[in-house]
This record gives structure tokens, C-alpha cells and sequence, in this order.
């Protein structure tokens, strides 16, 4: 018998006899069913995200890129709109791409699946325009681009759309910690920069 048998054990003996337990209750507060965009931009700026608004997707990648001194190279999803994607890019798909492959991109290009507006939280769940996790978590710079629809008020809101069955990833901002002093040091669990691009287009 296993350590984990004998706790298991302990409890359902000290649990035998005891009245069923309450129901637990679901009806988790809600936004008012409207997203504010406005507020959306608010948070993920605050985040240290950059967010761009308009729908030449491609205009605001290339813009991005721009001050690199080579052709840039972005890991790409295969489920990728390859409109989002100027000439001045070199598109890397990831078609099973090892990890240093990955990490040496000039960045990488994703959709998203939902966005919360009260939170500035952006979540992934490897569609195919958003690929394997591994791919947003390596490269220095994420851009992500999101439509008006995919963006709700609160989180509840949120988990609704999403299938918990699914590698969710939960991005608010870039990847920062800090320390026992509050040093702040960015880059450390995922991507240093990242840029969101809110489209006006919803799909």
C-alpha cells in the first residue's frame, strides 16, 4: 500500500458519516456582456505591452521589425493568416521545430482565442493560429493579434469560451518577476517585449 493509499485512507474514514457536502455555487460575477476595448488597452499598456490599433496587420509586424539590422525570421503557426505577414519577413513555420530553433527567432506571430478586457489577459489554446506553447514562451518578442470579438469583460466571461481541455497559456503582459526587493526583471519565463495588435475587423 502506497503513502498516498494511507492518506486517502484516513480521510474517507474521518469523512464516513458526515452529511453530504453543499452544492457548489457557479453563478460567478460578470461583466455587463460589453468589452471596452479602451480598458483592454489600458491594462495591457500598464503591463509594458505595446498595443497597435488598425487593420493593416502586415504595416504593424513590418513596423515592429523594423529596427533590426537583418531580414527578420518569426516562428509562425501553421494555422497562421499569411497576410498578417510583410515580404520584409522571413516566415519560420513551426512544423515541429526544436526548442534552440525556436528560441533563436527574431519573434513570434499568433492569433489568440479569447482576451479579457478587466484584466488585459490574453489566452492561447494551440489552435492552429496559435501553435504549440513552446512557440510563445522562447522567442524574446510574441506579437499577437486579436479581433473586437474575441475580447470579453471579465474572466468568467472568459472561461466560458474556453475548453478546459485544452494547453491553455495566460499571458498579461511580458514575462517579469522580481525579487525579494521588488527588482523587476523581464524575460525570464517567456518573452521580454510584447506587442498586441487589436484589429477593427471582427471575423
Amino acid at each position: 500500500m502506497s503513502s498516498r493509499d494511507v492518506i486517502l485512507g484516513r480521510i474517507r474514514s474521518a469523512l464516513d458519516g458526515s452529511p453530504p457536502a453543499a452544492p457548489v455555487v457557479r453563478e460567478y460575477r460578470r461583466g455587463a456582456g460589453i468589452a471596452d476595448l479602451d480598458l483592454l488597452v489600458e491594462r495591457l499598456t500598464d503591463y509594458k505591452a505595446v498595443v497597435h490599433r488598425g487593420s493593416d496587420i502586415a504595416a504593424f509586424v513590418a513596423t515592429i521589425l523594423a529596427d533590426l539590422d537583418h531580414r527578420p525570421r518569426v516562428v509562425v503557426p501553421p494555422g497562421i493568416d499569411r497576410a498578417w505577414l510583410p515580404e520584409t519577413v522571413e516566415a519560420v513555420p513551426d512544423d515541429g521545430l526544436d526548442q534552440a530553433t525556436i528560441a533563436a527567432a527574431d519573434g513570434v506571430l499568433t492569433a489568440a482565442t479569447v482576451v479579457v478586457a478587466e484584466t488585459g489577459t490574453i489566452v492561447l489554446d494551440a489552435s492552429p493560429d496559435q501553435g504549440r506553447r513552446v512557440i510563445s514562451l522562447l522567442p524574446d518578442l510574441h506579437i499577437c493579434v486579436i479581433r473586437p470579438d474575441q475580447v470579453v469583460a471579465s474572466v468568467p466571461e472568459a472561461l466560458a469560451r474556453l475548453d478546459p481541455r485544452r494547453p491553455l497559456t495566460w499571458i498579461s503582459g511580458p514575462s517579469a518577476t522580481s525579487d525579494i526587493e521588488l527588482n523587476r526583471v523581464e524575460g525570464v519565463h517567456g518573452p521580454r517585449r510584447l506587442h498586441v495588435i487589436v484589429t477593427e475587423a471582427s471575423s
